[in-house]
């Protein structure tokens, strides 16, 4: 049988199969062939294939491809962490204030996104924006990102989001404190669990602990936890450049192929940096990801330390 998994939660998988029938499932044996190494071998979204092991139970056998993933680096784990999979969208929340907006963790969720485009929602509207936030916004937009401005709260620009869904699977990711709970409350009519922003460090409380699939008016949602920090991926540093639309065009001109942008003679990148053409806090968000790879101990190291 094949189905898409709905939820997963400590190794047990809801999934559903196309006749609408939903089985929990488990992995059949210890690990999954498709997923060696994986911190997560199954995820939301993905397609499995599984037989019924009992009434609505079930043993997955084999993964599907995927065709687009949201991942992030665990550093509790020290392995790279899927969120979700599959998606056609994903959709960024981010707010104006409780928590602050914060250009850079979106700039990290846009490198965190593999073969998937992005949205970038700014929720809590109806507060107004500094000028330099505003023009740091604005300035996705012309990047070539598709963004807007709702208010949960409100509901002001909400059915135009609904509208801009329509017939799409959508990843919602964003930091915690965000309202994105609230936010799904208003766009599915659900009862997602809202929870008060942390007075202390002004960010948020984590209001959903799980990935979890959502069936909307006509699209689907899958809502995942709250982040108060993200970190990208640890693979091919030039996958990260790729995040950067700004970039992209720049570096055919660049001396060298495999010019990372930072200290290499004759970067185009880096000409623009110096010209103005590319936004200065953008370069330093880019900088600050890549320095980030260089601290994480390599695997060998991992395993020396702990005596492998």
């Amino acid at each position: 049988m094949e189905g898409i998994v709905l939820r997963s939660i400590n190794n047990i998988y809801s999934v559903r199969t196309s006749q609408g029938e939903v089985f929990s499932c488990r992995i059949k044996g210890k690990h999954l062939a498709q997923a060696s190494g994986e911190y997560n071998p199954i995820v939301v979204g993905d397609i499995v294939d599984f037989t019924q092991s009992g009434t609505n139970e079930g043993l997955v056998t084999s993964r599907h491809d995927r065709k687009g993933v949201f991942a992030r680096w665990n550093d509790k784990r020290q392995l790279n962490q899927t969120i979700c999979a599959n998606m056609d969208i994903v959709v960024c929340v981010c707010s104006i204030e409780s928590p602050p907006f914060r250009p850079r963790f979106v700039d990290r969720v846009l490198a965190c996104c593999r073969n998937v485009p992005v949205m970038i929602v700014l929720n809590k509207c109806d507060i107004l924006l500094t000028q330099w936030e505003k023009e740091r916004f604005q300035l996705y937009r012309e990047l070539g990102y598709e963004t807007t401005a709702v208010s949960a709260q409100s509901g002001e620009n909400i059915e135009g989001l609904i509208e801009a869904l329509q017939g799409k699977v959508a990843a919602f990711v964003g930091q915690s404190g965000v309202g994105k709970s609230s936010l799904v409350n208003r766009l599915l009519g659900a009862s997602q669990r809202v929870g008060e922003v942390s007075e202390k460090y002004n960010r948020g409380r984590h209001t959903t602990n799980y990935a979890l699939m959502l069936d909307g008016p006509g699209f689907t949602l899958i809502d995942t936890p709250g982040f108060r920090e993200i970190s990208v991926p640890h693979d091919d540093p030039h996958l990260i450049a790729q995040a950067f639309p700004e970039f992209v065009e720049a570096s055919g001109k660049c001396a060298f192929a495999s010019c990372l942008h930072v200290n290499e003679p004759d970067c185009e990148v880096l000409r623009r940096l110096e010209d103005g053409g590319i936004d200065p806090d953008r370069y330093e968000s880019y900088v600050r990801m890549l320095e980030s790879l260089d601290e994480r101990l390599p695997v060998w190291s991992r395993k020396c330390s702990k005596g492998q």
